[in-house]
C-alpha cells in the first residue's frame, strides 16, 4: 500500500463516495488507486472550479463532507473560488492537491506554486505531507477539522511521496465526530428571559444555524407571538407556508420581513450572521444566540449575547419565558405577508404573456410543479430574486447557492454534486445566462454521467443584477458591457445528448417544466425572459430614490440623444412594469 492508497482507504472508511476533479501528473497515483476500488468514484469534471462547487454541494447536503482534487499549481488554483464558497457557507469540504516532488520545492520549479500561502485564507487547516510517516496523522487531522468545524481543509500530496510505501498504518482510525451541545450559563438564560418577558413586541431573525432547531424556534415564536423573519439561506427552514413566518429581509426581501426586524421592541437573532447592516436596527434591544461566539455583536449592537447551539438554548428559554397574549404585531405582519404573497402570485400569472416573458412565471410554476423533496441550486443574480420571492421551499426541499460569497456560476456544478449525492431526488438549477455560460463545459459532464438535473436558464441576454447595481448607484447602465451573447441552450443540450426546450410563450412554461421533471437525462429550459423586469427592496430610502432617479434621467438623456439601446431598455422596463 502506498500513501495515496492509504488516503483513499481513510476516505472510503469515512463514507466518501465521490471525488470531483481533473486528473493530472501529481494526482496520478491517487486516480490510479481509485480505479481499483468500487466503493468510491472519480468524477471527471471539465474544470477544477466546478469540481469545488460540486464538493461544496455534497458537504452542505450530506452531513459528512465533500471532496475535490486537483494536480499541482495551475489545477490547485482553479479550485479556489468554489472552496471560498464552501468556506463562506460553512460547508465541510476536503481539497486534495498534488505538489511537485519534495526535492524541487522552493526552486521555482515548473508549475510550482506556494499552495500553503495561497490557501492560507480559505483553509482552517492544511495537511502538508512531507513524509509517509506523518501522512496518516495530518490527513486524519484535516478530516477531523473539516467535519467538526464545518470548514475547508486541504491535503497536499507531493508527487514522489504519493507513491511511497505507506507508514504508521496502525495509527489509522475512525474520525471522531462531536455530538456535544453547548448551553449558555443559567444566569445568561435568566437575563434573556427577563428581557423577553418585559418586551412588548418581539421579532425573530432566524438564519441557517436553526436548521436542526426548526420546531423549537417555531414553538418559541408561538409562545412569544413573535414574527419570524429569515435569511436567504434559511428559506428552506422557514418557508413561505409556515405559520408565523413573515418573509425575508435585505435587498431582495419583502416589507413584512423588514418590519418584523425593524419595528419590534426586542429583536432575537438566532443562528445568523446577517450581513446587511442597513436592514438591522441600531437602537433596538437585541439578544443574539449563536454557536460561534465571534458572530455575536458582529453586525449590530447587542444587549445580550448567548453562546450556545440554537436547539438546546431555545428549549431552555421556552421553559423560562412567559406566554405573550398580545398578538397584534404578529397578526398585522402576517396579514401584510399574505397580501404580499397574493401580489407576487398575480405578478407571476401565466396570463401575463408579455414577450420576452416575465421571469417570475417560471419560478412560481416551478414551486407548484417540483417534488416536495426537490433540491434547488439558486445562482447568484436575479435568479435569486425570482426564486426567493416566488417559491416556497416547503417540506423536505433544500436550497443551495453562493449566498455569502455571492459568486456567479455555482448553479450547474453544485447541481451535479447534489444529484450524485441523491440520485433519487429532483435537482433543479435556476441560473442566469451569464452564469450558465461560465459552466457550459461541465454540462457535458452531466450528460456523460446521465444525471437528470434540470436547468432553467433565465435568458435575458444581460447581466441583469449588475444592471440593477449600476442603477442603484445612479449610473446609466453600460448596456454593451452588460450584454451576454448566447447560443440556443436547448439546442446545445440536445446536440450533446441531453434534452431541452426553448420557451418564449407563457402557455408553454408549465409543459416544459413537466417535461423537464420527467426527463431521465439532463434537461435545459432556455427561458427567454424580459431584461426590463424591476425588483425593489423592502425599504426605499432617499439614497435609493436619488440613485435610481439619477440613473433613469441619464438613461433618458442618452435615449433622447439617439442611443437606441437605452431607448429600448427604458421601453422594456415600462412594458414589464405595466403589463
Amino acid at each position: 500500500m502506498n500513501v495515496s492508497e492509504q488516503l483513499l482507504d481513510i476516505l472510503i472508511t469515512e463514507g466518501v463516495q465521490q471525488i470531483f476533479g481533473v486528473a493530472g501528473d501529481a494526482l496520478n497515483p491517487l486516480v490510479s488507486a481509485i480505479g481499483k476500488r468500487e466503493e468510491i468514484e472519480w468524477v471527471r469534471m471539465k474544470h477544477e472550479g466546478n469540481a469545488a462547487y460540486a464538493a461544496y454541494a455534497q458537504g452542505e447536503l450530506n452531513g459528512n463532507l465533500g471532496v475535490c482534487a486537483s494536480t499541482v499549481g495551475p489545477g490547485a488554483l482553479h479550485l479556489i473560488n468554489g472552496l471560498y464558497n464552501a468556506k463562506k457557507e460553512r460547508s465541510p469540504v476536503l481539497a486534495i492537491t498534488g505538489q511537485i516532488p519534495v526535492e524541487h520545492i522552493g526552486t521555482s520549479y515548473h508549475q510550482e506554486a506556494d499552495l500553503q500561502k495561497i490557501y492560507d485564507d480559505v483553509c482552517e487547516y492544511q495537511a502538508i505531507v512531507r513524509s509517509p510517516e506523518e501522512a496518516p496523522r495530518v490527513m486524519l487531522r484535516a478530516l477531523r477539522i473539516a467535519i467538526n468545524e464545518k470548514c475547508v481543509c486541504r491535503i497536499e500530496l507531493p508527487a514522489d511521496i504519493a507513491q511511497m510505501p505507506a507508514a504508521n498504518e496502525a495509527f489509522v482510525h475512525k474520525v471522531f465526530r462531536s455530538d456535544s451541545t453547548i448551553l449558555p450559563s443559567l444566569s445568561g438564560l435568566k437575563e434573556a428571559a427577563s428581557l423577553i418577558n418585559s418586551a412588548k413586541t418581539i421579532g425573530i431573525l432566524a438564519g441557517a444555524g436553526c436548521r436542526n432547531a426548526r420546531e423549537e424556534v417555531l414553538e418559541l415564536s408561538k409562545l412569544l407571538k413573535a414574527p419570524i423573519t429569515h435569511s436567504l439561506r434559511a428559506a428552506d427552514i422557514f418557508d413561505h407556508d409556515t405559520l408565523n413566518v413573515v418573509g425575508l429581509s435585505g435587498l431582495i426581501g419583502n416589507p413584512s420581513g423588514y418590519k418584523g426586524i425593524m419595528k419590534s421592541h426586542l429583536l432575537i437573532l438566532l443562528g445568523t450572521d446577517f450581513p446587511y447592516t442597513d436592514f438591522l436596527p441600531d437602537d433596538t434591544k437585541t439578544i443574539q444566540i449563536d454557536i460561534r461566539p465571534e458572530n455575536i455583536g458582529n453586525r449590530t449592537p447587542v444587549t445580550l449575547g448567548l453562546h450556545g447551539d440554537i436547539k438546546t438554548t431555545v428549549n431552555e428559554l421556552i421553559a423560562l419565558c412567559d406566554v405573550k397574549e398580545d398578538a397584534l404585531f404578529l397578526n398585522d405582519l402576517q396579514e401584510e405577508f399574505d397580501q404580499w404573497k397574493a401580489t407576487r402570485k398575480e405578478k407571476a400569472d401565466p396570463k401575463r404573456d408579455l414577450q420576452p416573458l416575465h421571469p417570475q412565471i417560471f419560478t412560481s410554476l416551478l414551486s407548484d410543479i417540483a417534488s416536495e423533496d426537490a433540491i434547488f441550486v439558486i445562482d447568484t443574480g436575479t435568479a435569486a430574486i425570482w426564486s426567493s420571492n416566488h417559491m416556497s421551499f416547503r417540506n423536505d426541499r433544500r436550497i443551495l447557492g453562493s449566498f455569502n460569497l455571492g459568486s456567479m456560476a455555482v448553479g450547474l456544478p453544485a447541481a451535479i454534486g447534489a444529484q450524485m449525492q441523491y440520485p433519487g431526488r429532483e435537482v433543479w438549477a435556476i441560473v442566469g445566462d451569464g452564469s450558465f455560460n461560465m459552466t457550459l463545459n461541465d454540462y457535458m459532464t452531466a450528460v456523460e454521467y446521465k444525471l437528470p438535473i434540470k436547468v432553467i436558464v433565465l435568458n435575458n441576454s444581460q447581466l441583469g443584477f449588475v444592471k440593477i447595481e449600476m442603477e442603484e448607484a445612479g449610473l446609466a447602465p453600460n448596456l454593451d458591457a452588460l450584454h451576454v451573447e448566447n447560443l440556443n441552450f436547448a439546442e446545445f443540450s440536445a446536440m450533446i445528448g441531453g434534452g431541452g426546450a426553448r420557451v418564449d410563450e407563457s402557455k408553454d412554461i408549465a409543459t416544459s417544466l413537466e417535461i423537464a421533471k420527467q426527463s431521465k437525462l439532463p434537461f435545459v429550459i432556455n427561458a427567454i425572459v424580459n431584461d426590463g423586469e424591476l425588483s425593489l427592496p423592502p425599504k426605499i430610502g432617499m439614497e435609493e430614490v436619488i440613485g435610481f432617479g439619477s440613473s433613469k434621467v441619464k438613461e433618458l438623456v442618452k435615449a433622447m440623444g439617439g442611443d437606441r439601446k437605452q431607448w429600448q431598455n427604458l421601453k422594456r422596463e415600462i412594458e414589464a412594469y405595466f403589463d
